[in-house]
């Protein structure tokens, strides 16, 4: 499968540390150092809106799923909730007493779930006025790294080195314990596996229901960061962000390196970020100050 660059933006908020398409693909949105978020068209390159309230940087954010809100998470130990029109913050979550480090909404986007440096997910419930969660999991013992939500379960990651997943029909954790402090672990789009970024510098492929290693995935520089990684649109590539600056891509099946996408040969800052398009194998990285766009050769909304 081959490759090619489609834009490159300098967002100017400082370090990228997240960015994010929406629910529908159609724009974009990413966390800077400089305590800000920005909403994008990144096709057409162009800046909709800055929104600034974190009194630290942001760290993460996701927007709702009819595009009319974005909750974030900052280093100021607090997630907000925006209206994405007036760019005004709706409601300010003070739960976690440590930096908040990785925010998800749930699919109907009626709740959001946080994790943080104080070892703690917790879920609010964005409709209500209430500014206390509605449930805080504390079976971690380190940072959560991230959390993913699915139509039925919670998945967080921690340097604790293991994997949870809370399951919310019938009230149950399902722990997979890997030995290495986890980064970043998501769902493969078929919901059977889970994709885990580990700080030994190896991506796992994990089956979810029996906990089998499937595959790794290993050649990329992880040198201590807290790097993202995931599956593409079409399961059938494991993509990563990497200390080289550029973007990892393996055969999910044999584990073979199809590509190193970069659009500078020898990037000064890592690739820490990534997200995949909901609907086509096309990718946005940040790396720096900049955020670039990847898409597949042959992509098409199938």
């Amino acid at each position: 499968m081959e490759f090619k660059f489609v834009s490159s933006i300098d967002c100017k908020q400082g370090a990228v540390r997240a960015v994010r398409f929406s629910v529908d693909g159609s724009y974009c949105i990413t966390c800077g150092s400089d305590r800000k978020l920005k909403l994008w068209n990144p096709y057409r390159c162009a800046l909709l809106k800055t929104y600034g309230g974190h009194g630290a940087e942001v760290s993460d954010a996701c927007a709702s799923c009819e595009s009319s809100q974005i909750v974030s998470s900052g280093m100021d130990k607090s997630v907000i909730l925006w209206d994405v029109a007036t760019g005004t913050p709706v409601r300010r979550l003070r739960g976690h007493v440590g930096p908040v480090t990785t925010v998800r909404f749930n699919e109907e986007s009626t709740m959001a779930v946080s994790g943080s440096r104080d070892n703690a997910v917790m879920c609010w419930d964005v409709r209500s006025k209430a500014i206390e969660p509605v449930q805080t999991l504390r079976d971690a013992k380190d940072t959560i790294s991230s959390v993913r939500v699915s139509d039925h379960e919670i998945l967080s990651a921690s340097f604790d080195g293991k994997i949870r997943r809370y399951d919310i029909r019938v009230g149950e954790v399902l722990t997979d314990a890997i030995g290495e402090d986890i980064t970043c672990a998501s769902f493969t789009r078929d919901g059977q596996c889970i994709v885990a970024s580990c700080a030994d510098g190896v991506v796992r492929l994990i089956d979810k229901d029996s906990g089998e290693l499937l595959g790794e995935f290993t050649g990329h520089d992880a040198n201590n960061l807290c790097l993202e990684s995931s599956v593409d649109y079409q399961d059938t590539h494991i993509i990563s962000g990497s200390g080289d600056g550029k973007l990892w891509i393996w055969e999910l099946v044999n584990q073979k390196v199809v590509a190193k996408l970069s659009e500078v040969e020898d990037s000064k800052h890592p690739t820490v970020s990534l997200s995949v398009h909901p609907q086509k194998n096309c990718f946005l990285v940040a790396s720096g100050s900049k955020i670039s766009m990847w898409e597949a050769a042959d992509s098409s909304k199938d």
